[in-house]
């Protein structure tokens, strides 16, 4: 898995989510609303997620292993420092 592109979107409302990232893959597989968010130990990112009929959460997609989800997350953290020294 290559990623390619990263853009990051700021939230311009206070409170926990401080942005949205938008994943490309090898230039061909793109992943959208996935959400940077402030918790109590600090940034981690939520993939996009729907709502089941029972009230539940689910993902969407997802990484399959932690080491491709360590990979995404530094990604999206990189490009939201960069977007936050501009």
């Amino acid at each position: 898995m290559n990623i390619t592109d990263v853009r990051i979107r700021k939230m311009t409302k206070e409170g926990n989510m401080k942005a949205v990232a938008s994943v490309t893959l090898d230039n061909e597989f793109a992943i959208h609303d996935i959400k940077i968010i402030e918790g109590e130990k600090g940034l981690f990112i939520a993939m996009p997620s729907r709502k089941t009929p029972e009230g539940e959460y689910r993902d969407i997609a997802h990484p399959i292993s932690k080491e491709s989800r360590e990979v995404l997350q530094t990604a999206i953290f990189e490009a939201y420092e960069k977007v936050l020294l501009q």
